[in-house]
């Protein structure tokens, strides 16, 4: 089928140097590969250093389908059970908590209150693994654990450091009672790296490679660092003094050497693709990869949901297991994809999206966050027009 992707093109082209000064994108339909564009310069002052193909993104919270996917395959093995307390894997996550409010990560100086403190205390002890994975278990989205390392790490061994940052995951705060909410949380996802870790008996790194980058011939997917030649730059870190390139963006998974359950990851917009379609095709039933179709199908299944779809006004929030699925909000990546969609944003620009109704992978990634934080958001009205534009293009090759 011809496909007329000229649309595309132009809609690329008007974010260059706007929305991000470099990215790729591919699209898949049926499992063959139908658009590939790699545009924008790794060094857009200079306009050298091309964005290629084999140019490595920083994947932000993509990484977390990794994390996730890693973990299911531990629940395929008999190792853990979803309805499995928290506890029984990690122990030191465990006893009552108070509910409290936690700081804003892009406000600072800001906190988020998601319940009254009033609401009294939470089991840490009774918090499952489908709740963490559901972003339902109650857990603030974010604490400041890189501020924490900083000040450790003037006096303390790196070995210290690291035990005391998993630590203060170990003994959070909640910031509602499990269940009542949906609050998309690294810290839920930290956890399942710290079990995935205690179930095997090796590193976050070597259990994503061995359970999921390698057996899907990802050779491109991997956590920090990477040489800097390989990688897209992201922002300029005052704490850092330097712009990040080829180290992870996000604070939290520097401070844990770059390597964690809800960052760290990074790749080709062609090997995020073959990794969604992976998903595609064990969803579908037509190629079982590294799980089972039963399994896709429950973590594609709505799971947890925050606000009211008979209201009409876009305010909600469906999660499955590691995944978002398709939101009603019309700004949203996922509104003009099918029902059934599944995938995940990432906070540097980056994003993926499967969606079985037109056999669609969708994945996208940019340096958007080159530009920093401040500023008119820009990504999101892209990110909506990139899918609606997709599924214009292919829906008129079908029409004709």
């Amino acid at each position: 089928m011809a496909y007329d992707f000229s649309a595309l093109d132009a809609l690329m082209a008007s974010a260059l140097d706007r929305v991000f000064p470099a990215a790729q994108v591919q699209v898949r339909v049926g499992g063959e590969i139908v658009y590939d564009a790699s545009v924008g310069f790794l060094d857009p002052e200079t306009r050298a250093r091309p964005t290629t193909p084999a140019t490595r993104f920083d994947l932000a919270s993509v990484s977390k389908l990794f994390t996730v996917v890693a973990f299911m395959t531990l629940v395929e093995e008999g190792r853990v059970r979803l309805d499995q307390p928290v506890a029984e894997v990690l122990p030191e996550f465990c006893g009552r908590r108070p509910i409290a409010p936690y700081p804003d990560p892009l406000r600072p100086g800001s906190i988020v209150e998601v319940a009254p403190r009033a609401e009294g205390e939470v089991d840490a002890g009774a918090v499952t693994f489908r709740q963490l994975l559901s972003h339902s278990a109650g857990l603030p989205a974010w604490l400041p654990l890189w501020r924490m390392a900083a000040e450790w790490q003037r006096t303390l061994a790196p070995d210290e450091v690291q035990r005391r940052l998993r630590g203060a995951v170990f003994a959070t705060s909640f910031a509602y009672p499990p269940g009542a909410h949906v609050v998309y949380s690294d810290i839920g996802l930290l956890l399942v790296g710290f079990a995935i870790e205690r179930l095997t008996g090796v590193t976050l790194r070597e259990a994503v490679h061995s359970h999921v980058t390698a057996p899907l011939g990802l050779d491109s997917i991997t956590y920090g660092p990477i040489p800097c030649d390989l990688a897209a730059p992201t922002e300029f870190y005052s704490h850092q003094g330097r712009r990040m390139c080829g180290e992870v963006h996000d604070e939290n998974a520097f401070a844990f050497g770059g390597v964690a359950g809800h960052a760290g990851l990074f790749g080709t917009a062609h090997d995020v693709a073959t990794f969604g379609e992976a998903l595609r095709c064990a969803l579908a039933g037509t190629r079982e990869t590294v799980l089972r179709q039963a399994t896709l199908a429950e973590m594609v299944r709505l799971q947890a949901q925050d606000g009211d779809t008979s209201t009409g006004s876009g305010q909600v929030v469906r999660r499955g297991l590691g995944f978002a699925l398709r939101s009603p909000n019309p700004q949203a990546m996922s509104y003009p994809l099918g029902e059934s969609a599944f995938g995940h944003l990432g906070f540097t620009g980056t994003a993926l999206w499967v969606d079985p109704s037109r056999a669609l992978v969708l994945a996208c990634l940019t340096n958007h966050i080159y530009y920093g934080r401040e500023g008119e958001d820009t990504i999101t009205p892209f990110r909506a027009a990139l899918a609606r534009t997709v599924v214009e293009c292919i829906q008129s090759a079908h029409d004709d």
